[in-house]
């Protein structure tokens, strides 16, 4: 973080300084969960429905906080205001203004699908060009996001940040609190359509992104997507498209997948065309890639320097197509991040290409967020595993979607499939420790919620020791 003392923190926020001298100075990251204290940070003491943050602030000094944004006055120096999540946003919209000022580029991503993937590309090619902070994990919300902003530093030239949303107005305001200058929309899926409503809704809330730009800004869009297509008359940036259509500024010709499950394509820019060979895995990272790229020829980079650097990224997010191969020759496919339908047939037909004559198991849970056709979703993702001719479809009740999953199953019984339905983590790795040997590539997908996570990190070794 940019160092700043308690008392021009407090004139930013609208808070009062208690318990410490005004001129404490914050010199590292904000953080909400005291076990990740940084000397010099600041922590978040933010009330919970299960845990209050102002419980834990002891712990939060211990480990080297400098001091605390709080609520209520808690006994070492702090910053107290009357909304700590307020407090949070007006910190981010400060801490922005004077990265650029300082000539940082604050880049924000949004999308139904891919938006993770495609930041961490962006991150890995702007890092060529200057030190880059990107969004870690999920921390695309009104309390994740300013945690973000507060990770770049005075050296930080770009900032990369992932914008989630579930209704309209979220978006809107995540720019309010970290304008950017450069805005990528990914597509618009059936991700969170529950929640916003639909697609339009869906469109109108994501379009916010590039509503917030300013005229010498740029949008980076779907060529691919007509909903996303739609937004290019909703902002007054210059706009430049991403995708396989011929339209497209920045496309791809010659897609093919090799036997790993890489995407193999043709790079073409205005300034030329260069091949590419991606260390991700299915052909649905390639437009992607595509939209990394579209940002980074804006800050400089040649074609060829795009391609390159393009095959040089690795997964950088836990739980996306994260491969595995065990000492025993089990190879554990983790793409249970999250999911949706496009994601879901993504990661299937990426384990098709992958298995090389391996034994195929799916370890199938709940895709959360859908609208109406949440039913028909769920059954066809059981039809394509029969398609695809997997030999093990197991599914998953997990904490949340139990009824979801067992929509999965029926879809791939009536299209022939022998599927093993089990209610929770407990039974399926059970079930799992008995049916897997030597050669097995399993893939685990569903939503985070859905908590097939743990599990397929548990099989693959991977499991974080308990806090």
């Amino acid at each position: 973080m940019r160092e700043i003392s308690l008392r021009e923190l407090a004139d930013v926020v609208g808070g009062t300084v208690h318990d410490g001298a005004d001129d404490v100075v914050v010199k590292a990251p904000a953080f909400v969960d005291s076990r990740k204290a940084q000397a010099g940070g600041l922590f978040v003491a933010l009330p919970g429905e299960r845990v209050d943050g102002h419980d834990y602030v002891d712990a939060a000094m211990s480990g080297g906080a400098a001091a605390v944004l709080a609520q209520r006055p808690v006994g070492v120096p702090a910053v107290v205001v009357a909304d700590g999540v307020d407090a949070l946003g007006k910190l981010s919209a400060h801490l922005i203004a004077r990265g650029v000022a300082d000539g940082m580029t604050v880049l924000g991503i949004t999308g139904s699908a891919g938006k993770t993937t495609t930041k961490d590309l962006m991150a890995h090619l702007l890092s060529t060009r200057g030190a880059t902070v990107a969004t870690p994990g999920n921390f695309n919300n009104e309390i994740g996001l300013p945690l973000t902003v507060s990770l770049a530093g005075d050296e930080t030239r770009f900032l990369v940040l992932e914008m989630g949303a579930r209704a309209i107005g979220h978006i809107q305001y995540l720019t309010e609190i970290a304008p950017p200058s450069i805005g990528v929309v990914t597509n618009i899926g059936t991700a969170h359509l529950g929640e916003f409503g639909g697609y339009e809704a869906t469109t109108q809330g994501k379009g916010e992104l590039v509503e917030s730009l300013p005229a010498d800004g740029l949008a980076v869009l779907n060529a691919d997507d007509e909903r996303v297509l739609s937004m290019r008359t909703r902002t007054k940036a210059q706009v430049v498209l991403f995708g396989l259509s011929q339209d497209a500024d920045i496309r791809a010709t010659d897609v093919v997948l090799d036997e790993d499950g890489h995407a193999h394509f043709t790079l073409h820019t205005p300034e030329g065309s260069a091949p590419v060979v991606l260390q991700l895995i299915g052909e649905h990272q390639v437009p992607n890639a595509l939209a990394a790229a579209a940002v980074a020829r804006h800050i400089g980079l040649s074609t060829e320097e795009l391609a390159a650097g393009l095959g040089t990224a690795t997964p950088a997010s836990r739980g996306r197509l994260e491969i595995t191969e065990r000492p025993d020759g089990i190879v554990i496919v983790n793409d249970a991040y999250n999911a949706n339908p496009h994601s879901t047939r993504a990661a299937l037909r990426a384990l098709k290409a992958m298995a090389k004559g391996r034994r195929t198991i799916v370890v199938l849970g709940a895709m959360l967020g859908l609208d109406e056709t949440v039913e028909a979703e769920h059954r066809g993702i059981g039809t394509l595993t029969s398609e695809l001719g997997m030999d093990v479809v197991i599914t998953v009740g997990g904490l949340k979607g139990a009824e979801e999953a067992g929509w999965i199953a029926d879809g791939a019984e009536e299209a022939g499939m022998t599927v093993h339905r089990t209610v929770d983590n407990v039974e399926a790795r059970t079930l799992l420790e008995g049916l897997l040997a030597p050669g097995d590539i399993v893939l685990f997908k569903a939503s985070q919620p859905a908590g097939l996570q743990p599990l397929a990190e548990q099989l693959a070794g991977q499991a974080e020791s308990a806090h």
